[in-house]
């Protein structure tokens, strides 16, 4: 391989590596000045995935958005939702995980029961939760109008490390998830006579994180 061929791949494997999106084909010869085309980049990948396959590399680059990003190995799935979902409870707004904790508590739930408890719109709460993949439409109630009904997901309990519905935290052990939230502080409901009772109605609103 000719030394400008190595230095064109290290240019591109850096980029990929440093940057937070997908690196685009117009990026990279805007940034190193290269002419290459599509097919010569896909060339490159190529060549730098067969490089990460011979040596047991654990990452490989893809194509994703019109563009490439470095991605683990879908045998470490598991370890990197572990490591990044403390990070993502994080970024759930307190009125999100509020209303990921009602779906959890009272699946299948409605918009309006789910309103009902909270004293306040789910609308936004929704569509972010929707969007992210931790609920999930399940059917609709027999009610008037056949409103839809909400339930969480797998990648729900994946988030909060839960093996099934039936290990959701219970009353007691709200201090210790509130104390182990950051930078969000709730009040705890007292229920001194039964601290094994699952949480319901309003308190369900005092789940904020595992």
């Amino acid at each position: 391989m000719q030394k400008q061929d190595q230095y064109l791949r290290q240019q591109i494997e850096a980029m990929v590596f440093a940057s937070e999106e997908a690196v685009t084909l117009q990026t990279i010869r805007l940034v190193t000045g290269a002419e290459l085309d599509s097919g010569r980049l896909h060339e490159i990948v190529e060549q730098l995935n067969l490089d990460y396959d011979r040596t047991g590399r654990s990452f490989r680059i893809h194509r994703i958005a019109g563009g490439y990003r470095f991605l683990t190995t879908p045998e470490h799935e598991e370890l990197m939702k572990k490591l990044l979902a403390p990070k993502i409870r994080r970024r759930l707004s307190r009125s999100v995980l509020e209303v990921l904790s009602v779906v959890a508590y009272n699946q299948p739930v409605t918009r309006g029961e789910i309103q009902q408890i909270r004293g306040s719109s789910p609308d936004y709460a929704l569509d972010r939760l929707l969007e992210r993949g931790f609920i999930e439409v399940s059917g609709r109630a027999d009610s008037p109008g056949k409103p839809l009904q909400y339930v969480t997901t797998k990648d729900f309990l994946d988030l909060f490390h839960l093996p099934s519905l039936k290990d959701l935290p219970k009353l007691r052990e709200i201090k210790e998830i509130m104390q182990e939230q950051e930078g969000i502080t709730a009040p705890v409901p007292s229920d001194e006579g039964d601290p094994e009772k699952p949480l319901y109605g309003s308190e369900r609103q005092e789940l904020i994180e595992t």
